[in-house]
């Protein structure tokens, strides 16, 4: 049967093979800006319009196309090249942030009448962002303008667009897997179904006859090296305890054996005929458990070389520190309030999956080994591969293209490994892209902790003592177990002044899928148990919590001091707490979210803290090269990856600043080991206050080596030559930039006309943040409603308030979902049981509300151009917050996350809620 589509206009007569989806079909034939986010129907990345219907193309049969017109977003934009209304709305409104989902909403929103576009939930309800909050798509749907364009060296400060906005909507931005590669590879995954085994044997015969299959890769054909998967400037921040393939599962998931064939299906089939011995062992899933004597020791064998704290205890690594007494610190206090506290693991759910490609360039002696990745940790990827395979960094390059969102999970090398392991083998170009059930089981998570919190205070309300106890399950593998363990528990230690304090801490081994970097780097979780607790020892005393936060907060002329005492780098650098303090409580005496409150239900405020460092202690480095170029602009180049946390547009903005000129004259490149110079990684907040840093050193050196030239081309004296928008004024005399560069090359003196910049990341400094609801709570369902979200952050200067509130509300919306619905769910075994989306629950638009962000006014002494951090923080003090207006709306402490419908009402009915709504309407309360 002869087949035919129209694609965006363009006859295609390629028939699709049997079962194949009208996704893959589209992207085979080049149409990359249809997206693949979950291939279940669940995340609406792959809509596209079917005789203008919008359709999910992952779940709709290619062959249903036939005589057919489809449209994807490449098509949306008219033949002249001007944009849809609803491509130029998402524009201006800056409606994304990595961008991957973008496209669907795109055409989502653009099939549908202005009736739905009315019910935002509704029309959106197939659509998922997980980066953005909602807000910002609200805004483009609504036609709502945000961006500006400066003047020429005013570009801080103002909220301008992002780079790459007009690739993004128009689908031709390029992200890991939307590139071309003849003759690909495409690799599949065996992965062990027993929590902790010994492989014995792997009989891969059958395998190895399924058509199409050119390899099978067991733990006989890979390295005996150990490493960490975890990615860190000092590789020697985490223990060395994983290998490419090993003869020892410890999870259900880990890797046995890769398939290499010449199409996924035929990997796939080959893959269902491996056939692996395993000897079963004891395994244990609970962290408690795991560090008890006679527990199953999960790295058996293992030496000093592996970094691992105690390896016969199961603890990857640990922390303890006492300062003063804390037995006579409780027994001064009136109050002790003592409680534990446990959060869940969470999944990054970034919608573009983990995977990479990799192939080779040149010909016989000068081929070079290209990884294409997406990756946080470009330059750290490369070094973790060179070592691991002997190979010279010269004949390895790493490249990173737009990725579709990290969180952290992707600062580790979890595909890049077994590719070029293949890859080297083969010498053929080999491909790995995780699928959305691989992320669950294959991927890492948050790191699940237990904390026990104890604080004591005298009856003025100044705390005494601060005691915790914090269990952290690192999973089978300890990347990211000790960094995230040290810093879940030193900003918190050092944020409230007491005089006894101490910690013990410590990451544990489990036969469950390993743990890893995630937002916040488990400052998330203790801020959890240790805000709720504050809010608990403040309501035993009598005492307004905010009042009782003030007490005990540090100031900014406070030292910082850690569980491991004073870091020396570590400074307060601007202090803008007790604004974002007076933020709440401006909003908590003017708050008429209450008039709208059904009859019967219950409403309740809370607040919550929390203090980030601005960067990694141990050193987190970047480079920068600002070069002028022919025509009078400039190239910027700087290794840090762009994930939609848009550093792009602020190493842009910072540029242009300080050469004076606009940003349209900035070009930026980035995240390719063979174009830029080193950068640690997009992680720990560091795109702003480390590579901007080097990017404002960089820019601001080369701007005094344009002045010096000029200078001394015009005769002009050198302080009356300044550099303008496009040309050096030279003593009352206008030199455009292009004849400097012409004068320059004549010379030969190009060379002079490049700045470069550099920052180790140290000294660091703090940023805060606070967090306040109301809500509203129905005592007959346990229904939960946010009625207002008011966020106060202290980000420094802020270098692009459009782009930085983005950031807020994206990590507030991230953070509901921890607090209120998202768990990723082991069943005895340590096996996922919630290995997709619809069964994750991720929030969609109706979940989350529009968060009101304030920022206070403070100019850090620190970052670049006064700025901080603000990707993570915003994410900390959002469930503390929300416990707490549940417990001044129901009286019930919950002391875990997440805080679930079914948990609320179950709470309520033991305890007789109901009751005390009650007694506080007696009083007066609602």
């Amino acid at each position: 049967m002869t087949f035919s589509v129209r694609i965006n206009e363009q006859a295609c007569d390629a028939e699709p093979w049997p079962g194949q989806c009208l996704r893959t079909y589209l992207r085979e034939h080049g149409w990359f800006g249809v997206k693949k986010g979950c291939d279940a129907g669940d995340c609406g990345a792959c809509t596209v319009h079917v005789d203008g219907e919008p359709v999910h193309s992952c779940l709709y049969p290619a062959v249903r196309a036939r005589w057919r017109s489809v449209t994807t977003v490449e098509g949306l934009a008219f033949e002249d090249g001007e944009l849809h209304p609803v491509q130029q709305d998402f524009l201006d409104a800056q409606g994304f942030q990595c961008g991957f989902c973008t496209a669907g909403f795109l055409m989502t929103t653009a099939a549908l009448g202005q009736e739905l576009v009315d019910d935002l939930p509704h029309l959106l309800k197939g659509n998922i962002c997980r980066c953005t909050g909602y807000r910002a798509i609200e805004d483009a749907v609504r036609g709502v303008r945000h961006t500006e364009t400066p003047r020429a060296g005013q570009a801080v400060g103002a909220s301008t667009g992002a780079p790459a906005g007009r690739d993004i909507v128009t689908g031709t931005a390029r992200y890991t897997f939307d590139v071309e590669v003849p003759g690909l590879l495409h690799m599949k995954l065996l992965r062990s179904p027993h929590p902790h085994a010994r492989v014995v044997a792997v009989d891969s015969s059958a395998a190895l006859r399924v058509p199409g299959v050119h390899a099978v890769l067991t733990h006989e054909d890979a390295p005996a090296t150990l490493y960490s998967s975890a990615r860190h400037e000092d590789p020697t921040d985490d223990p060395a305890d994983t290998r490419v393939l090993d003869d020892v599962v410890r999870y259900v998931g880990q890797r046995v054996a890769a398939v290499v064939a010449d199409s996924e299906q035929a990997a796939e089939e080959a893959c269902r005929h491996i056939d692996v011995t395993y000897e079963q062992l004891p395994y244990v899933t609970d962290p408690e458990e795991a560090m008890r004597p006679g527990a199953p020791v999960i790295h058996a064998g293992k030496g000093p070389e592996a970094r691992i704290a105690r390896i016969e205890n199961n603890v990857a690594g640990e922390v303890h520190a006492e300062a003063g007494s804390v037995d006579d610190g409780f027994a001064e206090a009136v109050v002790v309030h003592e409680g534990t506290y446990r959060t869940q693991r969470v999944q990054h759910a970034s919608l573009e999956t983990h995977g990479c490609l990799a192939y080779f360039e040149g010909e016989g002696g000068e081929e070079r080994l290209t990884v294409r990745s997406s990756t946080q940790t470009p330059f750290l990827t490369r070094r973790a591969l060179c070592a691991l395979y002997g190979l010279p960094e010269d004949n390895v390059r790493v490249v990173t293209g737009r990725v579709g969102g990290g969180f952290g999970g992707k600062q580790e090398m979890l595909t890049e490994d077994v590719v070029v392991l293949a890859a080297l083998k083969l010498r053929r170009p080999v491909k790995l892209e995780y699928t959305r059930a691989e992320q669950f089981h294959g991927a890492t998570t948050r790191h699940p902790f237990t904390i026990r919190v104890k604080v004591g205070a005298r009856a003025d309300g100044s705390l005494t003592a601060l005691q915790m106890r914090v269990v952290s399950d690192t999973g089978a593998y300890g990347n990211h177990g000790p960094a995230v363990l040290l810093h879940s528990v030193t900003e918190p230690f050092a944020l409230y002044r007491a005089p006894h304090k101490k910690v013990d801490a410590y990451a544990v081994y489990t036969n469950s899928v390993p743990s890893g970097s995630f937002r916040g780097y488990g400052l998330g979780q203790v801020t959890f148990a240790v805000e709720s607790a504050m809010d608990e020892t403040a309501r035993r005393l009598g005492m307004d919590p905010l009042d009782f936060r003030e007490r005990n907060l540090i100031g900014p002329d406070d030292r910082l001091t850690g569980p491991t005492g004073e870091d020396e780098d570590l400074h307060i650098g601007s202090y803008g707490l007790d604004q974002c303090l007076a933020v709440v409580r401006d909003a908590v005496a003017d708050d008429p979210s209450v008039d709208d409150v059904p009859e019967g239900w219950l409403t309740g405020q809370g607040a919550a803290v929390s203090m980030i460092a601005t960067g990694l202690p141990g050193g987190h480095h970047a480079d920068a090269r600002v070069r002028l170029l022919a025509d009078g602009t400039y190239d910027v180049a700087v290794g840090t990856a762009e994930l939609g946390n848009g550093t792009t547009t602020v190493h842009g903005q910072i540029a242009a600043t300080a050469l004076g000129t606009t940003v349209d004259r900035i070009g930026v490149r980035q995240s390719d080991t063979d174009l830029v110079p080193h950068d640690t990684g997009v992680f720990g907040s560091a795109g702003t206050v480390v590579a901007g840093k080097a990017v404002l050193l960089a820019a601001e050196a080369l701007a005094g080596r344009i002045e010096v030239f000029a200078a001394r081309h015009t005769g002009a004296a050198r302080h009356r030559c300044a550099l303008g928008a496009d040309a050096v004024d030279c003593a009352g005399r206008d030199v455009p930039l292009t004849a400097l560069y012409e004068a320059a090359r004549a010379e030969g003196a190009q060379g002079e006309l490049v700045g470069e910049g550099h920052w180790d990341g140290s000294p660091r400094s703090v940023a805060f943040n606070v967090q306040w609801f109301r809500i509203a709570v129905d005592p007959d369902t346990g229904e939960l409603r946010i009625l207002r979200s008011v966020h106060a952050a202290d980000a420094g200067r802020v270098l692009n308030p459009l782009q930085c509130r983005g950031q807020v509300e994206g990590a507030v919306a991230q953070a509901l979902g921890a607090t209120l619905f998202e768990a990723v769910r082991l069943d005895g075994r340590g096996e996922v049981t919630t290995a997709a989306l619809r069964r994750y629950r991720l929030p969609h638009f109706a979940d989350v509300p529009r968060t009101e962000v304030h920022f206070a006014a403070t100019t850090d002494a620190i970052g670049p151009l006064g700025a901080k951090s603000m990707s993570e923080s915003p994410f900390n003090p959002v469930a503390p917050a929300f416990a707490n207006a549940l417990r001044d709306a129901t009286g019930i402490r919950f002391t875990e996350t997440p805080m679930t419908r079914d948990r609320v009402w179950l709470a309520m009915d033991r305890q007789g809620a109901v009751d005390y709504a009650a007694d506080r309407s007696e009083d007066g309360h609602r």
